[in-house]
């Protein structure tokens, strides 16, 4: 089915990309906006404009009904989340669908495994990619834990299931410190993300962390773009990208490419992602 008009669900530059892109392929854009928004530059550009509610993004931004009203009030045949509000969220995705939109992104169901830590971490196992030492699954109890610490050894990590960007997460130096710092990473997830459940990986002091960009068509098709040293941080934060990364040799990118590749491909993964590895002592994590 060819996409005429696409429905942008975002704001400011992130919808104004989206925007210019769709232009530039003769595809028409809807503006959702809120009210505080009325003016914006993306609003302004779009072809067609729907106001989804008041300033907060609760209320407008991140209220389906509403996006989903916009949708079939302007005669859009695709939703385009952009990134951040409701882009990882697998029950818009799936109402999106069940609508007869076409939902520009990867499927329902790779959000939510992609969402759940623990669950990537599976999947991954399952497609061959290599994987930090850790447990298998969440911790449940702390004499799992300090077994699972004995086995990979100390220092570790300790991380929320949930969610992202530092929190949730503690080096354990040693046992004595274990069962307090698990409990603290517990209680930062659960107060940012709602959710306690942690997992155990063992702590590299000093890697790399390189991120390769990947395209799937859903079909069983996959390609790589190549990587991006994401190394440069601030509290686990990005501060920096380089392309491609410095330490890396070509055999070495063609190699971690081709199975990236291989393992979106027979994911059946759909849009654009990254698959993150930690890179120490020539070794892929």
């Amino acid at each position: 089915m060819a996409i005429t008009k696409v429905l942008i669900a975002n704001r400011g530059e992130i919808a104004l990309r989206i925007h210019r892109a769709c232009h530039e392929m003769g595809i028409q854009t809807v503006a959702v906006h809120s009210t505080a928004d009325a003016d914006a530059m993306h609003v302004r550009l779009a072809d067609q404009s729907v106001c989804i509610g008041p300033p907060a993004a609760s209320e407008s931004y991140l209220n389906i009904p509403n996006i989903i009203a916009a949708a079939e009030i302007s005669g859009a045949d695709a939703v385009h989340p952009g990134y951040g509000f409701l882009s990882e969220n697998a029950l818009f995705a799936e109402i999106v669908e069940s609508h007869n939109l076409i939902w520009i992104g990867p499927k329902p169901e790779h959000i939510r495994t992609m969402g759940d830590k623990i669950e990537a971490k599976t999947t991954a196992a399952k497609l061959g990619l290599p994987l930090v030492p850790g447990s298998p699954g969440p911790l449940t109890s702390l004499d799992e834990a300090k077994e699972i610490a004995a086995k990979i050894g100390y220092p570790v990590l300790i991380k929320a299931a949930s969610g992202g960007g530092g929190r949730g997460m503690k080096v354990v130096p040693d046992e004595s410190q274990l069962e307090t710092l698990m409990a603290q990473a517990g209680s930062e997830a659960k107060a940012a993300f709602g959710d306690a459940t942690v997992y155990m990986e063992k702590y590299l002091a000093d890697p790399r962390h390189i991120e390769f960009q990947v395209f799937g068509d859903g079909n069983g098709n996959a390609i790589h773009v190549g990587e991006r040293d994401c190394s440069l941080q601030r509290r686990h934060q990005k501060v920096l990208e380089e392309a491609p990364s410095p330490v890396l040799t070509h055999a070495q990118r063609t190699e971690m490419g081709d199975i990236v590749a291989r393992a979106m491909a027979d994911m059946g993964y759909r849009g654009a992602g990254t698959i993150e590895f930690l890179y120490e002592n020539g070794e892929f994590y």
